[in-house]
């Protein structure tokens, strides 16, 4: 790394940290080259890369500010958590449907949606690839493609894994119709009707619905909204509540947006190795980082391959491929056999056309913009959050990801605002949909991963009106 790279990283982690607050000054260039011991010109260097990362500024004659301080509103504090263990017989779906079913109209600012925009991806370079490959595609393919999937498309998979420094044999990966059946496959694998699967609180609501269909209990775990899964109580409940296997978002966790640090990833791992219990591990979101590298995995940290690594490249690259893929250690012929006698295979051609596109590069400049993109839309989110929320209102920073977990003042009731907010054309998440026990009654999650633009200004504004009134 170099030196300007890691000043900046630095200077990043501590704004990340709370360290450095919106509105802070930064020490000029030349103090920060007599204090560092390094030139002038590295200084800048690292300030320039804040800068086009969006966060700091510069002021004319006053020198370089973090973002967001000139509107003098002071930052919120992030949300609290209380959540106690608990086993809970899950029937959460219909709440669930509920809500979704009501936001799909194309009309509605989708502040509650679970997807990013799809016009931060490279759909059209993907369709001319996907063009080239099914004309040129081998008609046995479609055949020998069958699971474990493109055995090209999980070479390039095996490849990002050495780059993160996991050694993960392209036949220990599996590809599927996306990462939610690559959790479910693992799922069914280690789990039997009436098991207890230990879950964050909050957590997915698709992990809660699948908990429920598959007819299993919910062991809800509290979770910082920076941190994680909080491990002391996680080690009682799995010594109380014996749980067959744990269903866990290490990084950017949704709804949280929280990322476990590397050693406490490492403890986790050696926790559920003393118990031999599983990890699914979700870790879709692991490549929309706005630090300087992709956050470990668990799996990293896995000696005995109990972790079950699951992602896709619907969040980061190809939203509607349906491609995502599962690294299964010691359970891989289980989860391929499930995936024979269910669905089969994942789309051959899209298989294909994801492999071409990973092979000829390029995918690593796409992210780069991505993440950006990500972060100065969060950078104005938050900002708008902060001016236009009433007090009492709490909030997280996430280091990557799109979301963000926002709590409400205690007399403001998250499912009446979802109600008002969809009366007003404003889809938001709200909080119980995320907990088996139907928590969280005044939390919601948003969605800051579609393009900043007047309406997403107005609509956080009248949103901000709505919950007040709530209040």
């Amino acid at each position: 790394m170099k030196r300007y790279e890691k000043l900046a990283g630095e200077i990043a982690q501590s704004i990340r940290d709370g360290v450095l607050r919106r509105g802070d000054k930064l020490p000029s260039v030349r103090l920060a080259s007599s204090s560092r011991g390094i030139s002038p010109a590295t200084v800048f260097q690292a300030y320039y890369l804040l800068e086009a990362r969006g966060l700091i500024t510069a002021r004319e004659r006053s020198g370089y500010f973090v973002t967001g301080g000139a509107n003098g509103i002071p930052q919120l504090p992030e949300p609290e958590f209380t959540t106690r263990p608990q086993v809970t017989q899950v029937d959460v779906s219909e709440l669930v449907f509920e809500i979704l079913g009501s936001v799909r109209a194309r009309k509605v600012v989708p502040l509650g949606s679970a997807f990013p925009s799809p016009l931060l991806f490279p759909l059209k370079s993907l369709a001319r690839t996907m063009a080239s490959t099914v004309q040129s595609m081998d008609p046995w393919s479609t055949v020998r493609d069958l699971s474990p999937g493109d055995e090209n498309l999980r070479r390039q998979i095996a490849l990002r894994y050495l780059i993160d420094g996991l050694k993960i044999p392209t036949d220990g990966i599996v590809i599927t119709a996306g990462a939610l059946e690559a959790l479910n496959l693992c799922l069914s694998a280690v789990t039997r009707p009436g098991d207890a699967v230990l879950v964050e609180s909050p957590t997915f609501y698709a992990a809660l619905q699948a908990i429920e269909r598959s007819g299993l209990k919910a062991i809800e775990v509290p979770s910082h909204p920076r941190l994680g899964v909080d491990l002391d109580a996680m080690e009682l409940a799995i010594k109380e509540h014996k749980p067959k296997v744990c269903w866990l978002m290490t990084t950017f966790q949704n709804p949280l947006g929280s990322l476990m640090p590397d050693d406490k990833k490492k403890d986790l791992v050696g926790m559920l190795t003393r118990h031999q219990i599983p990890l699914i591990e979700d870790d879709v979101y692991g490549e929309l980082y706005f630090g300087d590298k992709r956050p470990m995995p668990a799996k990293a940290y896995d000696t005995e391959g109990l972790v079950m690594h699951c992602s896709s490249f619907s969040k980061c690259l190809a939203p509607g491929y349906r491609i995502g893929w599962v690294a299964p250690g010691r359970y891989s012929q289980a989860v391929e056999r499930i995936k024979l006698t269910t669905t089969l295979a994942a789309s051959v051609p899209a298989q294909q056309a994801l492999a071409a596109y990973l092979a000829k590069g390029g995918y690593d400049r796409h992210l780069r913009t991505l993440r950006h993109n990500l972060l100065m839309q969060q950078i104005k989110f938050i900002e708008a959050i902060e001016a236009c929320f009433p007090q009492g209102t709490r909030l997280g920073r996430p280091a990557g990801g799109y979301f963000v977990w926002v709590q409400l003042p205690d007399n403001v009731n998250a499912l009446e605002v979802h109600r008002k907010a969809l009366e007003a054309g404003i889809s938001v998440a709200p909080g119980p949909m995320f907990s088996a026990q139907r928590q969280f009654g005044n939390y919601i999650r948003l969605n800051y991963g579609h393009l900043w633009d007047a309406g997403i200004e107005a609509a956080l504004k009248k949103l901000g009106e709505i919950i007040t009134v709530a209040g």
